[in-house]
């Protein structure tokens, strides 16, 4: 069970992101995504053809990509810079690089 917080304390503030000033088209992206892999979960249940199936994957993908590289780039242009700032150029750099070795690993 949770406590409730006192009126007259403030709530703490969200952390300022890469991404906090284009969350919107972020999440409306994230959605269209959501949708679209609905839609290969439609056309699995209609015994589609695998080709029409795989291309949609394809796209899907290809929408990923586009969200995970506006991640990254908004990353390194606000939370590096931050970090930098901080004396942790270094550190975040390694972490960034940790998480594009991510994103390219497929299959």
């Amino acid at each position: 069970m949770t406590t409730p917080t006192h009126p007259a304390e403030p709530a703490a503030p969200r952390p300022t992101r890469g991404y906090t000033a284009s969350k919107d088209q972020l999440l409306t992206r994230i959605r269209r995504i959501e949708g679209q892999v609905r839609g290969i979960e439609k056309m699995v249940e209609e015994d589609r053809y695998c080709i029409d199936v795989l291309t949609q994957i394809s796209a899907i993908q290809a929408a990923l990509d586009k969200v995970g590289l506006g991640l990254l780039d908004g990353h390194a242009r606000h939370c590096m810079h931050e970090g930098a700032e901080q004396g942790r150029a270094d550190e975040m750099a390694t972490e960034m690089m940790a998480a594009v070795g991510r994103l390219m690993k497929r299959g």
